[in-house]
């Protein structure tokens, strides 16, 4: 290559990140405009709604709500008590024990009154076999409650034999740390009731850290704010990604993605796809992509539905070792659904999925931490050569710095006009606090996981799902 060659590659690049830039600003902008539309008309159509006397009927849809476990000793005995606090009244609960290490299936037989009963698996879905069997509680308060233990086979072995266990129509899949609120089941089933012109095939509802909330018998008695930058910038990440990102991409009927924290799905559709994916570490994506392209393959109207109540609290990583980790797994998760599903990416057959859906996450969520560091390093370069137009550089590292924090103000003042979780003093000044420091203090720490993930991902050929660690949520 010549030095002319050279030095119009070098001076074309700038405009390929400006260009890039832009898009991506332009893209958040608008979603986030229709996230907070639509989550302030949603909480307004919705305030005077009964949910309790709505659907306290019988012949309510039954759900089974399927919880993997693996060594979650320090809390499992009071998640199971908050599963089983539903007032939703047609549904049941399987814990499904993922051959623990530790003595959490010991506390759930103690703590419920379980005793092992011979029960017939219709295997639909293959999944690693039964370790010590299926317990019951001969305690009529807990009869909704089935206890599976099995040999280990990971978090998504786990959930398809929750599905080949559970007979009714819709399955709830949730992490068992999560603390579920009274109502959520009643909330996350409207939409498969309510929408008439398409098929509901999954919805995902808003999950909130819990982090330093006090928890008493499975209940969430009080919200408290963390301490640590690093809990703090998570719950202003979650709080940008589900009121100012999914609200929007469920009105324009594009999510690929619903947390595996918490997501209601149609048991008949997530069983005729194959299950979830035992070879991927990414699990709660691939199946929504999968039951999507199920639906448009088929030529069927459907619908992925999501709400933006808080429904879901759970202990977020506290530790920058299981961030990391947590997150390098997140990027490993996204590559392999893409790359499995890349037929549908950019193909008009698949109507919006292919032509918007896709591209923005492979552009928005799989390229961007790669072009972000390509950007800096370039910058670095340019600085080593002494090429650097300083007035023009600072104004765009002013520009993208403030954008980032009024794009978490904007998340911020959604949440105060609509669910106003954090009530107490100070609290909206730490949010604000933290929106100034976040792109100094754990965005670099993001953008370092998502490069190890891609690097596990293509040199080292990492698989594993990775450890989450818990310390057990405080106790009143």
């Amino acid at each position: 290559m010549d030095a002319s060659t050279l030095q119009i590659i070098m001076s074309i690049i700038p405009y390929l990140f400006f260009i890039f830039s832009a898009i991506a600003i332009a893209s958040y902008i608008i979603l986030a405009v229709i996230s907070a539309i639509e989550t302030i008309e949603y909480v307004k159509k919705n305030s005077f709604v009964n949910y309790k006397e709505i659907l306290s009927s019988t012949f309510s849809p039954s759900i089974s709500i399927i919880a993997p476990a693996y060594n979650e000793s320090l809390n499992i005995v009071e998640n199971v008590r908050s599963l089983l606090s539903s007032h939703y009244v047609n549904y049941d609960v399987i814990i499904v024990n993922d051959g623990s290490k530790d003595d959490s299936l010991s506390k759930l037989i103690e703590a419920y009154d379980l005793v092992q009963i011979s029960h017939h698996i219709n295997e639909q879905i293959k999944t690693k076999p039964l370790r010590k069997g299926i317990y019951k509680s001969i305690n009529p308060a807990f009869d909704k409650l089935t206890v599976i233990d099995k040999e280990n086979g990971g978090k998504a072995d786990a959930l398809n034999m929750g599905l080949n266990i559970s007979k009714n129509k819709y399955v709830a899949c949730i992490d068992v740390d999560c603390l579920l609120l009274e109502d959520a089941l009643q909330k996350m089933i409207k939409p498969f009731l309510e929408t008439t012109d398409a098929k509901v095939i999954a919805a995902g509802g808003v999950i909130r850290i819990a982090n330093s909330c006090t928890v008493k018998d499975g209940k969430l008695l009080d919200i408290n704010f963390p301490k640590t930058w690093l809990e703090q910038g998570q719950i202003l990440e979650y709080l940008r990604a589900f009121l100012l990102g999914r609200m929007a991409w469920s009105r324009l009927n594009g999510l690929l993605v619903i947390s595996g924290a918490f997501g209601l799905f149609d048991k008949k559709i997530a069983i005729k796809v194959g299950g979830y994916d035992t070879n991927t570490v990414g699990e709660d994506m691939e199946i929504i992509v999968r039951m999507r392209r199920y639906m448009e393959e088929g030529k069927q109207k459907y619908k992925v539905a999501y709400i933006p109540d808080p429904l879901c609290w759970t202990e977020a990583p506290d530790s920058y070792k299981i961030f990391i980790s947590q997150r390098n797994r997140w990027t490993r998760g996204t590559i392999e659904t893409l790359r499995k599903h890349r037929k549908i990416g950019f193909n008009p057959k698949y109507k919006s999925l292919g032509l918007i859906s896709y591209p923005y996450w492979f552009f928005f969520e799989r390229m961007a931490p790669i072009i972000e560091v390509a950007g800096i390093i370039y910058f670095g370069i340019l600085i080593a050569l002494n090429h650097v137009r300083w007035d023009y550089s600072l104004v765009f590292i002013i520009f993208a710095y403030l954008f980032s924090v009024l794009f978490s103000i904007v998340a911020i003042i959604t949440e105060e006009l609509t669910y106003h979780q954090y009530k107490k003093k100070g609290t909206g000044f730490n949010l604000l606090k933290i929106a100034f420091l976040e792109p100094f203090v754990n965005h670099p720490v993001i953008l370092y996981a998502a490069i190890s993930g891609n690097i596990d991902y293509y040199f080292n050929k990492k698989k594993k799902w990775g450890a989450m660690t818990r310390k057990g949520m405080t106790k009143a």
